[in-house]
């Protein structure tokens, strides 16, 4: 059966797609959910203004994160931790700590996801982060880790 999805379907589509899959699937999964509707001749004008729809979303999103990108590119942002002695911290900084200081610092705001941080920061120095903002769009942010 021949369905257009009104929503993105991991394992199927994405909205605005024109799909063919088992009957079962669509009258039992996609169409009561709403996820989907039957292709009929009327309906593949409206999938293609999804289409259309999505893409111009999909530039537009593309172009924020380049700028995001742009602003980051070799910026260095300081965060502040207590530390001993020999440089390990008392605790860690991770990606909330990050957060804050890249948005109090340069003016950019991120989430959660978008840092790649593998594992909490322990110790006093600078560290390479690396931040995905977007499908193709990734770029690396150095934090100086200071004792405070």
């Amino acid at each position: 059966m021949k369905v257009v999805l009104r929503k993105d379907v991991v394992g199927i589509g994405r909205r605005g797609d024109i799909v063919d899959v088992a009957d079962g699937f669509a009258r039992n999964f996609l169409l009561p959910g709403g996820d989907g509707i039957v292709a009929t001749k009327g309906v593949e004008a409206q999938a293609a203004a999804m289409r259309k729809g999505r893409d111009l979303r999909e530039a537009n999103d593309r172009q924020a994160a380049q700028a995001k990108a742009t602003t980051l590119a070799g910026t260095t942002v300081q965060v502040q931790a207590r530390a001993g002695g020999s440089g390990k911290l008392f605790g860690s900084v991770g990606a909330p700590e990050i957060m804050d200081a890249v948005r109090a610092q340069k003016g950019v705001v991120l989430e959660r996801g978008q840092l790649r941080l593998p594992e909490p920061i322990k110790t006093v120095g600078t560290h390479e982060v690396p931040v995905h903002l977007g499908v193709d769009v990734a770029t690396v942010v150095m934090v100086e880790v200071v004792a405070g």
